[in-house]
């Protein structure tokens, strides 16, 4: 076919590429609007378009971001440690100003098992102690960990949960007790040992 015959067929077929192009733009403008229905003064429905605004976040980007790992709670784990600790000393016996490995008196005893899971503070007597933290909270009061004082504050007990606590015994060593008529007439309160918190940490 000569060249002249050929331009009105190559020109039809470029009109017709241009219009779908057009088409085609139009739609993916109308998908990028979002459509509301509004009252005008009146009272009828009219339509408003706004632009929808779609955030773009490149692969990269998404590559880039790493979850938070959120670990136990400091106290969670804190319990964990000091309850492995007591059980350590379970069964030592008593010994008057002792501080371990193998023997104890009660401030000794508390003393012993705090070191060991990571809690710092000076050794010092029942009384004493009770004057250095603050007093626990009710739910505290029920929880591994919290310090009961007895008997004028000359005794001294971690709490193990609402039945019972770990202590060091005069006649029976390092034992758990149940918190029965006994313990109960001779409570003078509860002190907690305050412990940090911790931070979440992200995922390497």
């Amino acid at each position: 076919m000569p060249p002249l015959k050929k331009f009105p067929c190559l020109l039809l077929i470029c009109l017709a590429l241009g219009s779908f192009a057009t088409a085609a733009a139009q739609t993916a403008n109308s998908n990028l609007r979002q459509v509301h229905a509004i009252l005008d003064a009146g009272g009828a429905i009219t339509l408003e378009t706004e632009p929808l605004v779609v955030p773009t976040v490149h692969i990269e980007e998404r590559a880039s971001i790493k979850p938070l790992n959120f670990p136990a709670s400091s106290v969670g784990m804190f319990e964990q440690i000091l309850s492995g600790a007591i059980e350590q000393r379970l069964g030592a016996r008593y010994v008057w100003g002792a501080t371990g490995p193998n023997v104890f008196d009660c401030s000794g005893f508390v003393w012993s098992s705090f070191q060991t899971a990571g809690i710092k503070f000076s050794r010092a007597s029942a009384r004493s102690l009770w004057s250095t933290f603050a007093p626990a909270t009710r739910a505290e009061e029920s929880q591994l960990g919290t310090l009961v004082f007895f008997s004028g504050k000359r005794h001294i007990g971690i709490v193990a949960d609402k039945n019972g606590f770990y202590h060091a015994s005069r006649h029976h060593g390092v034992v758990y007790s149940p918190f029965n008529d006994y313990w109960l007439k001779r409570i003078d309160g509860f002190r907690r040992v305050p412990v940090n918190s911790l931070t979440p940490q992200p995922v390497e």
